[in-house]
């Protein structure tokens, strides 16, 4: 499949170009990111959005950007709302989860709903996303790799607890941004022949704001969650914050050491 990134039009957000085949999109309201992957055979959605009316728009979006090729795959980094009310808008879509969100989604929608609410979220559209919310089918203990075609694979790698207790992060390779082989010793060092590695964080890096640790993060993992993501991107990879600018290496760096003295672990 082939994809012509967009600007922002009226109406949505636009998508930025993280390479020929890796974009993201900062949605309104929660500048939360919303990831797409494209392969040859196959294309990966990176979170849902805050609603399913926000899940079906980035849907559509993706249809078009596609040239009418469809998502096939999504990845929910963690159970927050505004990262997964826009599952149930990607029926038929293979979904990806870190193991135990799928107890989290299954058994806490009206702790969800009611969180989406204290943020602002209309009560109508967070009841209808509760009702609706999707279970992954596919649970992701340690690593696993999609082979999306024509070179570009993502790696799904359950790195919690840190920001919440199933924190997944996306790995992308094989993404033709450049020619650097990486200098990192990861998984993810060099990653790809041609590039570095695009590493989607979820909520375990935020760039337009402090980190937030909400009842469900474990504060005493979570510099080590970070520690995982270096170690699977390298020192090269690009790093996208679950809300906010693309960061480095030496941002991620400086946010978990942040994190230790915060919680008292330096």
């Amino acid at each position: 499949m082939t994809v012509t990134w967009e600007g922002a039009e009226r109406g949505g957000p636009g998508w930025e170009e993280l390479s020929p085949h890796v974009g993201r999109c900062r949605l309104p309201v929660w500048d939360c990111t919303a990831g797409l992957v494209v392969g040859e055979d196959a294309a990966l959605m990176i979170d849902a959005g805050s609603s399913v009316r926000e899940g079906a728009w980035l849907r559509a979006r993706a249809r078009r950007l596609l040239g009418g090729g469809r998502v096939t795959h999504l990845a929910l980094t963690h159970p927050h709302f505004d990262h997964v009310f826009g599952a149930a808008a990607f029926a038929g879509v293979e979904v990806f989860g870190a193991v135990g969100v799928e107890r989290v989604l299954g058994q806490d929608r009206e702790e969800l709903r009611a969180d989406a609410v204290r943020n602002g979220a209309d009560p109508r559209e967070a009841a209808e996303a509760a009702d609706l919310l999707v279970q992954p089918r596919h649970l992701v203990s340690g690593e696993r790799t999609l082979d999306l075609g024509g070179g570009r694979q993502a790696l799904l790698a359950d790195v919690g607890p840190g920001h919440t207790a199933h924190d997944l992060a996306v790995l992308v390779t094989g993404t033709g941004t450049g020619t650097g082989t990486g200098t990192g010793t990861g998984a993810g060092a060099g990653a790809g022949a041609d590039s570095p590695g695009i590493v989607f964080c979820g909520d375990l890096v935020e760039e337009s704001g402090e980190p937030q640790a909400g009842p469900d993060a474990v504060p005493s993992h979570w510099p080590a969650a970070l520690d995982r993501l270096l170690q699977l991107g390298g020192e090269d990879a690009v790093y996208v914050p679950g809300h906010g600018a693309v960061v480095d290496a030496a941002f991620v760096r400086a946010q978990r050491d942040a994190l230790a003295r915060r919680f008292g672990m330096s």
